[in-house]
């Protein structure tokens, strides 16, 4: 199936509609596809923005993504929890972007892709710790005292609210790789709207 080459007899209606959004493709032996649909998701579980990202979801794509939906450092949210935390980091850093962005803003991994993360990756488990115990981020971890005078120490967030909408969605995917984009949009939308009312 490929969207950028409309023939046949028996092309539906509905899907006949306008351009295809997709973009030009140059020295690729397979059909036009996304590469991956990009979540937003608040911790509680509630979508806040989506994006189609093409051929790769680097850092660099990452990055934009935010810089789209949080324009300046007063929109940003407080943790940004990705499975390539330590990579945007990385890249912020390359970029000389991190100055402008640690004011406001920090980068962890969540704790589902975390515990896959090299031990020695210094930057990852130093900055990107979903629940460090050295006290530099008290609002991930959140410390109450047993009955029997123990310590219990536990996450203060959901980190895998966006991996839990993944799955959810993930069920619609037959129906969804055989649209085209304008529709696949506007499908998309109406699930995380009805997804976001249940939440």
């Amino acid at each position: 199936w490929n969207p950028n080459q409309r023939t046949g007899p028996n092309l539906p209606a509905h899907d006949d509609d306008g351009e295809p959004i997709l973009p030009p493709r140059k020295k690729y032996f397979a059909p036009g596809r996304w590469y991956c649909l990009e979540l937003m998701v608040a911790p509680c579980g509630v979508p806040i923005a989506f994006e189609l990202f093409d051929k790769s979801e680097s850092p660099k794509k990452i990055i934009d993504f935010i810089k789209k939906h949080h324009p300046t450092p007063a929109t940003k949210s407080q943790y940004y929890i990705i499975d390539k935390a330590c990579m945007v980091l990385c890249s912020l850093i390359r970029g000389g972007k991190w100055e402008e962005w640690k004011r406001s803003t920090r980068l962890i991994v969540d704790a589902y892709h975390y515990i896959n993360h090299c031990v020695t990756d210094y930057v990852c488990r130093k900055w990107c710790n979903p629940a460090p115990m050295d006290g530099s981020a008290p609002n991930l971890v959140i410390s109450t005292t047993r009955p029997d005078g123990s310590t219990e120490h536990r996450r203060a967030f959901n980190s895998q609210a966006a991996e839990q909408l993944n799955a959810w969605i993930s069920g619609y995917q037959p129906i969804l790789n055989r649209m085209m984009v304008p529709n696949f949009l506007s499908y998309v939308l109406v699930l995380l709207f009805l997804h976001a009312r249940v939440v």
